[in-house]
């Protein structure tokens, strides 16, 4: 392999994807560059300025007049970090999150019309090369927290959740069937009724495949939300993930309007006991009961959204 040799497929794979023509390609008014800050702000609820810079390699005085754009568009508020008030934090406004989210949509629109043009029998040649192209330049590595990104769900997503869950939990815990049914009734009455303004489901994705999940669903509660199958994959676990899931979600919570969030586990979870403990959710109540096949104490964790953080 030469240096000509990339070059040449570089020039070729950013003509697949319209990457010097993407705003036309997309009809939307923004760049490649622009399009990727938007969609890095929309699946990270609070970032800093510096962060968003080391993360996508971008010249600060750029970053800064896109941000500039942005901010004169009213995609995105900028103030001073909760962390760190030497820091800017940026957070995208509702106009912002709606261009986001119709940008994400285009862009699968896309990709999916192109993958429409490979053969069905093509597609894990071409998806083991892309793993392949990823590990080689990627030296290897282990993979970070950042390279994590958190989305909402695309179809097939939700029946993926069922499936995930019915077999980790069989495998991890013992459950039986019992526990796919429960699964499916939530993920199909999430599907039926939900309101983009109180639910919402994301999916933590990490190289291009999904690797753990949450929901938040209107609780019978009035002013209560509902955390539901927090789940994140064995092979993904040490990177945070479920820690930003919870916590993505109790921010969605809090500007959605609720009151507070409510929800049930059972004591043999410990790690997601531990994560809802750090997020300030408190054990209120917990009975025994045989469910699933299994022997297990039911725990009801609630999070006062109004109470002032220690």
């Amino acid at each position: 392999m030469t240096v000509q040799d990339i070059r040449s497929f570089n020039r070729f794979y950013t003509n697949v994807i319209g990457a010097l023509d993407y705003g036309r390609r997309l009809y939307a008014p923004y760049t490649l560059t622009e399009s990727r800050v938007l969609y890095e702000l929309a699946h990270a609820p609070r970032t800093d300025a510096a962060d968003l810079r080391a993360q996508l390699h971008l010249d600060a005085g750029y970053l800064t007049r896109i941000l500039n754009k942005f901010e004169e568009d009213g995609l995105v508020e900028r103030g001073p970090s909760e962390t760190d008030p030497r820091r800017r934090s940026v957070t995208l406004t509702g106009p912002g999150r709606e261009a986001a989210a119709l940008l994400d949509e285009r862009a699968r629109q896309s990709v999916g019309q192109m993958l429409d043009t490979v053969r069905s029998e093509d597609r894990p040649r071409l998806a083991e090369a892309m793993r392949t192209v990823r590990t080689i330049l990627g030296d290897g590595r282990a993979p970070r927290p950042e390279d994590v990104v958190l989305r909402e769900p695309a179809p097939g997503d939700l029946g993926w959740i069922v499936q995930r869950n019915a077999a980790l939990y069989a495998a991890e815990y013992g459950f039986d069937a019992d526990y796919e049914a429960l699964v499916a009734r939530i993920v199909a009455d999430y599907a039926e009724d939900r309101d983009p303004r109180r639910d919402r489901t994301w999916i933590a994705e990490l190289d291009g495949r999904p690797v753990g999940c949450v929901m938040c669903v209107r609780d019978d509660a009035p002013g209560a939300a509902r955390l539901r199958l927090l789940l994140v994959e064995p092979d993904a676990r040490g990177l945070g993930i479920g820690d930003r899931l919870v916590g993505t979600l109790v921010g969605f919570a809090r500007e959605a309007g609720y009151r507070e969030v409510v929800l049930w586990t059972n004591d043999v979870l410990a790690a997601a006991r531990r994560i809802y403990q750090r997020h300030g959710f408190v054990l209120v109540a917990e009975k025994p009961h045989h469910s699933f096949g299994q022997d297990l104490t039911g725990q009801d964790w609630r999070l006062d959204l109004h109470a002032t953080p220690e």
